[in-house]
């Protein structure tokens, strides 16, 4: 029996989960799942990325559900209305990188003991796409994956990247991992950016949502990382990009305008991954599955045609 649990209706991008439900990681941290039960093709297990929450995915599962998919997807331990794990609540940690694979196992049974249909897709946005891709070579049970805007490489300056390392590196050394990283802001970067020139996407109305979303429920709200995150992800970074691509059957959109994550491990792996295709969305920003009407439709009506070209579980 799963224990119910919230979720902003009057913000949501979309409809209301079926079920909205904690649950409980193996080393105890509470975690917000949602489940939305589109059709029979299939189900989705979306993996968001960093500061995001179930809210922010309704659209997506509206999306997926016009072709005959179901979804998933979980708020991350130290995000959304999940376990935060250090104080001040604004700052995104983490206490090991692998511990976001113990998030997706309590996703994967609640998707199976709702009798969710099979064959299962992962698509990972942003960091979700870092957690996707390990899940993927630890035996995710998926038949595809998706990847949008991938964090296969966390987008910094060139000459920063060694001060990035050395920091991180002497903060954790020092017990001081838990510091919000120079150059960041406490405050979730939709609640301050204008508009105009905004990293995540060109439409107005996809903004202005995302913008209410934490400004009416500031408990979604994360601010930046730890510089302990920033260390745990760029070490990640590296293992994932150090490994063969897997063999499975993979396509990623990337925004030509992306300006979050680093683009060229995206387009080295997808370049290498011999199951793989990219897709470069024309003049989109990060959010890809946010973003223009024009947008979203190629983003996701390439993601259900693709799988169910590969739909063998």
């Amino acid at each position: 029996m799963t224990e119910p649990a919230p979720f902003y209706s009057d913000v949501a991008a979309g409809p209301d989960p079926d079920i909205c439900a904690w649950a409980t990681a193996s080393d105890g941290v509470r975690l917000r799942l949602g489940l939305w039960k589109g059709g029979r093709a299939g189900t989705v297990l979306l993996y968001p990325g960093r500061t995001e929450y179930l809210e922010k995915y309704a659209g997506a599962a509206a999306a997926f559900a016009a072709h005959d998919l179901c979804m998933t997807a979980i708020d991350w331990r130290g995000q959304g209305l999940a376990d935060r794990l250090v104080e001040p609540r604004y700052l995104g940690h983490v206490g090991e990188i692998g511990d976001y694979q113990l998030d997706a196992e309590p996703l994967l049974a609640l998707a199976r003991a709702e009798g969710l249909p099979e064959p299962f897709y992962v698509i990972g946005h942003s960091m979700g796409g870092a957690i996707a891709l390990r899940a993927i070579y630890e035996g995710l049970p998926v038949a595809a994956a998706g990847f949008t805007a991938p964090m296969w490489g966390v987008s910094m300056a060139p000459h920063l990247r060694p001060v990035a390392w050395a920091l991180s590196w002497a903060a954790d050394l020092v017990g001081q991992g838990a510091r919000l990283t120079p150059g960041t802001s406490p405050v979730n970067y939709a609640a301050e950016a204008p508009f105009e020139g905004n990293m995540l996407t060109r439409d107005p109305e996809m903004f202005e949502t995302l913008r209410r979303q934490v400004t009416t429920h500031p408990d979604l709200a994360l601010g930046g990382p730890s510089l302990h995150w920033l260390r745990q992800s760029m070490m990640e970074c590296r293992r994932l990009m150090a490994r063969p691509a897997p063999d499975l059957p993979t396509l990623t959109f990337l925004g030509a305008n992306e300006r979050i994550v680093e683009t060229a491990p995206i387009k080295a792996r997808m370049a290498s991954w011999p199951k793989g295709e990219l897709r470069i969305v024309p003049d989109a920003e990060h959010e890809v599955m946010m973003e223009t009407p024009d947008c979203r439709a190629q983003v996701f009506d390439g993601f259900a045609a693709f799988f169910k070209a590969h739909g063998v579980a």
